[in-house]
């Protein structure tokens, strides 16, 4: 006899990627889901594997920094970072100061233009268009900046074991101080436009909702575990490079829910702007 729990649930197999025409770098999950709930997801890494591990065994430790650079296409000098900073540890090399501080810059500036990118995509997805012009206007500043200085808009392989690749063009600061007014400008912008726009929260506020609890037990980091209530930075909880010398706040959300994933990463541009 069928009840009346089989009559309402209907589960669906639905497979999300692993092309699609927007994006690089997705991968493939099949998710079973019951309307709009997901009840379970498979994941399947596919060519996100690019087998870095295997490449690095053999390169020189210099030419490796160039690998990391792809391992993501949206925060390339904090890949270059990494790297550089577990060679220097092991070769147990001193940084000159000036260094440290463009390496934090370039860092903090790629943070900010991977979260403008994820504003407007997110807008998009959520049934806005507009976001994205503005996400990727504000973006577009940030990587012509990026250009002055490594010569390339991605990939930018500037960073180097016990430094960086050569000094800041002569008139970068010039540049920066300009820049950080725009964003400023932007994210007001941005935040005024969207994040408490009426349909957005309905579509965005206690959905795929995450407490702190199972964001850690899932292994969430960044953004997406502070949205979840955990106030955790590496870069202020057990700082890495000259981050200790810098005053800013974490930003973290309180359901742990779309709205707070988003919200975070706005917040999160006005604290690098610091």
């Amino acid at each position: 006899m069928t009840n009346q729990q089989s009559l309402n649930s209907v589960d669906m197999l639905l497979n999300m990627g692993p092309q699609h025409p927007s994006t690089h770098g997705v991968f493939r999950m099949v998710l079973q889901i019951d309307g709009e709930r997901v009840i379970d997801v498979d994941p399947y890494i596919g060519y996100l594997h690019r087998g870095s591990e295997k490449l690095s065994e053999g390169e020189q430790y210099a030419q490796i920094v160039t690998l990391f650079d792809r391992l993501d296409y949206l925060a390339n000098f904090n890949n270059e970072l990494v790297f550089c900073m577990a060679v220097e540890k092991l070769m147990e090399v001193e940084i000159p100061e000036r260094a440290e501080y463009i390496r934090v810059i370039l860092c903090e500036l790629n943070r900010i233009a991977s979260h403008f990118l994820f504003y407007g995509t997110m807008g998009m997805d959520a049934g806005a268009s507009t976001p994205i012009l503005y996400g990727f206007r504000d973006r577009e500043k940030i990587q012509s900046v990026f250009e002055s200085v490594s010569g390339a808009r991605m990939m930018h392989n500037y960073f180097r074991i016990g430094g960086v690749k050569e000094d800041l063009p002569t008139d970068f600061f010039e540049k920066i101080y300009w820049l950080i007014d725009e964003i400023k400008k932007g994210v007001d912008q941005a935040d005024s436009l969207l994040s408490f726009n009426e349909i957005f929260l309905n579509r965005t506020r206690n959905i795929g909702l995450i407490n702190a609890e199972d964001a850690i037990d899932f292994g969430l980091t960044g953004p997406n575990l502070r949205a979840s209530g955990v106030s955790y930075d590496l870069r202020k909880n057990d700082p890495y490079s000259i981050y200790e010398r810098f005053d800013f706040d974490i930003p973290v959300g309180d359901r742990g829910d779309v709205w707070d994933r988003y919200f975070v990463r706005v917040q999160e541009i006005r604290e690098s702007v610091k």
